[in-house]
């Protein structure tokens, strides 16, 4: 009967002691990005880099990928974002060596494979910038969670489009999206610090 109550004892500590570690040893959540608990899948897709070769879902297996929706002629978030990530790419690389940042374009007319090249080399040479027809880039973005629209007409029109960064896992599943602040008068933008902090923490995590 003793050998019964004590074998039970020492099971019943077992468990304790595992779930205590568990507790003790959680690592921290996100604080600041849009964190999928249940990371969203990636459906097929094909557009094409800056040196014309094929960027397909493939291209984001075993990579953290940071995926920005801009274009060459946007006046103001797009330049700030890029040179953000740019200052910070280091850092992230830091954390996951296999980061990469990525630069959707949301201006197919204007922005051709040599625009788009001359363009993300002036920021980042690391950094892969991506084109295709709407056809394929609306569905594209509202996978990713996002939108845009062109807004004006003739050769000058904008493009509205968000400021926020999507986060790909390594099995091409989107994680997280970082979301920009805004002061009154100023470019929306993401807090550099708060990106590093919570992308440390995302990584820890997958």
């Amino acid at each position: 009967m003793n050998k019964i109550f004590f074998g039970f004892i020492a099971i019943a500590a077992t468990v304790i002691g595992v779930i205590s570690f568990k507790v003790i040893t959680k690592l921290p959540s996100p604080e600041h990005a849009l964190y999928y608990q249940e990371s969203r899948v990636v459906k097929p897709f094909e557009l094409m880099d800056h040196h014309g070769q094929a960027f397909t879902k493939d291209q984001l297996n075993k990579k953290w990928s940071l995926v920005f929706f801009g274009y060459t002629s946007c006046p103001d978030i797009c330049p700030t974002t890029l040179q953000n990530l740019n200052f910070i790419y280091d850092d992230l690389k830091a954390i996951a060596p296999n980061s990469q940042v990525l630069l959707v374009s949301v201006d197919p007319q204007r922005d051709s494979q040599e625009k788009l090249a001359q363009y993300i080399a002036y920021f980042n040479r690391e950094f892969i910038a991506l084109r295709a027809g709407h056809e394929v880039l609306f569905p594209f973005a509202r996978n990713m969670g996002l939108m845009y629209a062109i807004s004006g007409e003739g050769d000058n029109y904008l493009v509205d489009h968000s400021a926020s960064l999507v986060l790909i896992n390594p099995a091409g599943k989107v994680a997280a999206i970082f979301k920009p602040e805004q002061a009154v008068g100023t470019v929306p933008s993401i807090d550099s610090d708060k990106l590093l902090s919570d992308y440390q923490k995302i990584v820890a995590l997958y």
